[in-house]
Formats: C-alpha cells, sequence, structure tokens
C-alpha cells in the first residue's frame, strides 16, 4: 500500500495540477508548467491563494496546464501587466503569478512591462522565451539574437532586446534567467521568487521545438546546453525546514534571506557574481551576449523596495474586503472636500 505524500499545508500535488497540454510535444513551455506546479506545491502554496495571468501566445496558453483551482485571468496580447495591477491592488492578498512570451512582454506588451517593474508590483512574471511567434508561423521576436537562425528562412540581422538587461536598469527587485532544460536551477528560482515581496522576473530560455530547435537557433536545447554560463548552484531552503538539514556546499556560498523567512543558497560556480550589484549584473548578461553564451542564474536582488500597494499606502484590508461605510465617503465629508476646492 503506497502512502500519499503530502506537503506542509497536507495537500497531495495533484491538487496544483491542471489540464491536459495541447503543445507541440517537447515543448519547454510544458517543462516549466511543471515546475510551476512543483514549486508551488513544495512552498505550501494554497492554491486558492493564487491569482494566473497570462496574455496572449503559446506560453500564455499555459495556465490551462498547471493550478486548476487558481484564479485565472487570460488578458488581450500585451496588456496583463495592468490587469495584474487593477488585481493586485483591490486584493493583495493573492499570490500573483504571471507567464507571458517573448512577443507579449518584449514587443506589443514592452510599455506595460517597464511599468509593472517601475511601481514594483508584486508578483512573479515568468517569460517563456523562445526567440519566436510559435502561433503565427514563427516569425523572430524582439529577443533573439543577432545570427540566430530557425529550421527555415534567413538568419536574425536585428538586435535583440535582453529583458533582463532592461529589468536590471529599471530597478526590478528580483532578476533571474534559467533555460526550461534546468529543471533543479529553475524550480529553485521560482520558489524563490514565490517568496520575494516585489517584482520578481524569471526570463526563462524555452526551445521551440517546431520553428527553432536547430542547432543555427542560438535558443535551440542543444546550443544552450553547450552555451550556458551557470553564475552559481542555487539551493532554496523554506522557512519551515531547519537550514541544518541542508547539505552545505564544498564551495563558497551566499545565503539570501527572503521576505518569508526562507533562505535562497547561491554556491560560486566559476565566478564571484554579486547579485546585490546591479552593475555587476549587467555585466554578466552583456559579457556573456558579446560571447554568444546565455548567464543563468541569480542576476540581482534587492530586498529593500518597496512594494506597489506599500508605496500607494494601501489598507491592511484588501480593498476588496472593505465594507461601504469605509470606501464611499459620507456626505459631510463630501462636502468638506469640495469646500476645500472652492477656497472656503
Amino acid at each position: 500500500m503506497s502512502i500519499m505524500k503530502l506537503n506542509v499545508i497536507d495537500l497531495e500535488k495533484s491538487e496544483y495540477k491542471g489540464g491536459k497540454s495541447s503543445l507541440c510535444p517537447g515543448c519547454g513551455h510544458d517543462q516549466i508548467s511543471n515546475v510551476i506546479i512543483q514549486a508551488a506545491w513544495e512552498n505550501g502554496i494554497r492554491p486558492e491563494g493564487i491569482a494566473k495571468m497570462s496574455g496572449i501566445g503559446c506560453s500564455s496558453k499555459t495556465p490551462a496546464y498547471f493550478l486548476g483551482k487558481s484564479h485565472g485571468f487570460n488578458t488581450v496580447h500585451g496588456r496583463m501587466p495592468s490587469v495584474t495591477t487593477g488585481a493586485n491592488m483591490v486584493n493583495k492578498n493573492l499570490s500573483f503569478l504571471a507567464v507571458s512570451g517573448d512577443g507579449d512582454t518584449a514587443s506589443i506588451g514592452i510599455g506595460q512591462f517597464i511599468h509593472a517593474i517601475r511601481r514594483n508590483l508584486d508578483m512573479v512574471y515568468i517569460i517563456e522565451n523562445n526567440g519566436v511567434y510559435g502561433l503565427t508561423k514563427g516569425q523572430y521576436s524582439a529577443t533573439v539574437e543577432k545570427g540566430s537562425k530557425k529550421k527555415k528562412g534567413a538568419m536574425n540581422e536585428q538586435a535583440p532586446i535582453d529583458l533582463c538587461a532592461m529589468a536590471v536598469n529599471l530597478g526590478c527587485s528580483f532578476v533571474a534567467r534559467s533555460f526550461s532544460g534546468s529543471k533543479k536551477q529553475l524550480t529553485a528560482l521560482l520558489r524563490a521568487a514565490m517568496s520575494h515581496k516585489g517584482m520578481a522576473i524569471i526570463d526563462v530560455i524555452s526551445p521551440c521545438v517546431t520553428f527553432a530547435n536547430n542547432d543555427e537557433s542560438y535558443k535551440s536545447y542543444n546550443y544552450v546546453k553547450e552555451n550556458d554560463e551557470i553564475l552559481h548552484i542555487v539551493d532554496y531552503i523554506p522557512h519551515f525546514s531547519p537550514i541544518e538539514a541542508v547539505e552545505v556546499p564544498a564551495g563558497e556560498f551566499k545565503e539570501i534571506k527572503l521576505f518569508d523567512g526562507s533562505t535562497l543558497r547561491l554556491e560560486t560556480v566559476g565566478s564571484e557574481h554579486n547579485p546585490n550589484d546591479p552593475v555587476e549584473a549587467l555585466r554578466a548578461i552583456h559579457e556573456a551576449d558579446r560571447e554568444g553564451r546565455h548567464v543563468t542564474g541569480l542576476l540581482y536582488y534587492n530586498p529593500d523596495m518597496k512594494t506597489a500597494t506599500e508605496t500607494l499606502g494601501l489598507t491592511d484590508t484588501p480593498l476588496m474586503a472593505l465594507p461601504d461605510s469605509q470606501l464611499r465617503p459620507s456626505e459631510e465629508s463630501l462636502e468638506l472636500l469640495n469646500a476645500g476646492f472652492r477656497g472656503n
């Protein structure tokens, strides 16, 4: 007789699953969906307390494949950040998990992406980045590297937008890059992002098996595996697990305390990258780009930024839970306000 494995809130992993995927077999996006299920289950987040947000594209179809019991909103193309902002303002008690693509984020939605970072919206923002528009037959997106080539057609001649570099420049409080084929690294980064208070961006290179998984594509599985510069081995220790129970890395390591009391342990691998230094993060990104490599790991982390709800001074009770007596001004207070405008 097998014993069902439960998480810290006594739920089995099946409570976090969704529907059957309709993506191409072998798509990296499906691996990301599996990691989301694993991370949310291991972190002990109640499914009903999560709001999964998305826009348009192959990536934005994936919320149907995980967290079937969670709230969900599939928005119009590129407008997911503004819808998430509104939802966050009225119910900050939800955990917001957003999935977008390189087209949804770096092209039509880039303005909204920028302002969500500027506000430090409290959310996890996953970019499933494959460099092509999979739903419209594989045109190059704005994130594909110059010189990269799809299975068919000419190579890309346009300079790319690096979304991690942009996020660091804008002051995003948690910026990481990973690869859909690096399950252990991605799971640790996502669990840490879920424990972070503020905007947490994870740019995940996720090969498109249909249009760009040939070796000439810089975002193909084989290219990333051979040209992946890993900054550090990532180990996530949740607040409900004693650190002593986790094996201490043999090399040099740095421990980062997260908002909920969890710990992100970074073991050095071939570099002394400091994730608290934005200049060093940008240098790592640009040096890797110059040499045709993908740098992965936690690039930048700043725990001291106020979130959007804190900056606005919203009440501890979510706005959606406040009674009308608190949400609507009385006739007397309205008259007093109007008198101030009239100069009386």
